[in-house]
């Protein structure tokens, strides 16, 4: 874990970052006037595909379900139909 002052934080934000993303550091502490207040640290990234599909089977669509696209193109260039 490292430790780096506020002001040391500003001027070098892009190396910090990149010693977190490389895994150089797995955490920097941010001090002000000695006093950690803050922490750098990698985000886990979630799966790519997890939300893909998460309500199939849960509504079904409407076979008139286009039968209103005029007047909601014209509800929302702000005509009155």
């Amino acid at each position: 874990m490292q430790f780096v002052n506020i002001f040391e934080a500003k001027t070098k934000l892009s190396k910090l970052i990149e010693s977190i993303e490389s895994g150089k550091e797995d955490e920097i502490v941010i001090a002000r006037h000695g006093r950690p207040v803050a922490r750098l640290l990698h985000l886990a990234t979630a799966p790519a595909g997890a939300r893909i599909g998460v309500a199939k089977g849960k509504f079904t669509v409407p076979e008139s379900i286009d039968g209103e696209n005029e007047l909601i193109a014209t509800l929302f260039a702000g005509s009155k139909p």
